[in-house]
């Protein structure tokens, strides 16, 4: 008899919440009980899931007696707070927030790139940024044959990136434009629908923004490798959901766009579009809803003539691979591993 995991989702009412519970339906996870935790103004809402309806729960510090893993993407600070009552409680939290990112005690991990490191977690695992797991789930196996010197990557991302009201806000502001009406922003800090803008997130010191470091730094954990040269351009832009990037990698030596295409053919969680004579390549609206990162214009850098350089197209949806279906990948390799506390 499969044994059977209690599972509380912290942040159930948000839009990564409610994709975590789509994915644990789909791919069948050996689940007991799920519990669903959410602020005191969402408790008693019923949630449909499969033939059952489950009651949202106030999330508090004594949440998560029999809870086996927890889920959490309910914000960094209230992953601060709670996560180590969760722990405490004999859990282990896969936490989808910045909160625990950095944290050298904590291993972030995406299982298609660095599993290993799930060994030495001590209770709470961080989930990578959604735009850091789309680029690095195409990299890593070409990081893999040819150590990669230099990456500069240009994002293009979708509001789903900002939340749930922050699509809702998108959608709004279409319908305003088109009937000639003034927008007001709210979720966003510019008019999203028809523009497009430097990434929301606040800019530093070195001129780069919080989700441009976000990229740098969690890839240069999950490689293992601080010799990494990288620089990133971050882009709020008018899609509903999947983020899209143009990636361009330096190797240490001569290696091929024919070769690529053979090793991301073969890549876990990728999948090529790549079809020239239509002018078809990875575009969000076919990304969206798809657990794979889709992956084209894999062409050789004329700028390099000797061959050490690769330019790259990918889209993958960010609420999908880039934040629940990685966790849920997360907390699957936990079980397969024996690496809950209840194992």
């Amino acid at each position: 008899m499969t044994k059977k995991y209690n599972v509380a989702i912290m942040g159930a009412t948000g839009a990564v919440g409610q994709v975590m519970m789509e994915i644990l339906a789909e791919r069948s996870f050996p689940l007991g009980e799920l519990r669903l935790l959410a602020s005191a103004r969402s408790a008693g809402r019923q949630i449909e899931f499969g033939d059952e309806s489950i009651e949202v729960r106030e999330l508090k510090e004594d949440s998560f007696t029999g809870i086996d893993i927890v889920l959490a993407s309910a914000g960094g600070s209230l992953s601060k707070r709670f996560n180590p009552h969760a722990v405490a409680a004999g859990a282990v939290v896969v936490d989808n927030t910045s909160a625990y990112r950095m944290d050298p005690q904590v291993p972030l991990v995406v299982p298609e790139i660095n599993p290993g490191d799930l060994q030495a977690h001590q209770g709470i695992i961080a989930n990578p940024n959604c735009s850091t797991i789309i680029m690095d789930v195409v990299v890593w196996p070409l990081y893999q044959r040819c150590k990669v010197k230099r990456i500069v990557v240009s994002t293009y991302q979708a509001v789903s990136g900002a939340g749930a009201r922050a699509m809702e806000e998108l959608a709004q502001q279409t319908r305003q434009v088109l009937a000639g009406e003034d927008t007001a922003p709210v979720e966003l800090p510019h008019q999203i629908a028809f523009n497009l803008f430097s990434h929301n997130s606040d800019i530093g010191p070195e001129g780069y923004c919080e989700e441009e470091m976000k990229m740098i730094r969690e890839t240069h954990k999950m490689f293992h490798d601080d010799e990494l040269q990288m620089t990133a351009t971050t882009i709020r832009v008018p899609v509903m959901r999947a983020h899209s990037e143009a990636i361009n990698l330096e190797f240490t030596e001569a290696f091929s766009a024919d070769d690529a295409r053979e090793i991301l053919a073969e890549a876990p969680g990728v999948t090529i579009v790549d079809e020239p004579e239509q002018n078809h390549f990875p575009m969000p609206i076919e990304a969206s809803g798809l657990d794979d990162v889709l992956v084209g214009r894999i062409r050789q850098d004329i700028s390099r003539p000797e061959g050490t350089g690769l330019d790259l197209w990918v889209s993958g949806d960010q609420l999908r691979k880039g934040a629940a279906l990685n966790a849920v990948q997360i907390a699957e390799a936990l079980i397969e591993g024996n690496l809950l506390k209840s194992a």
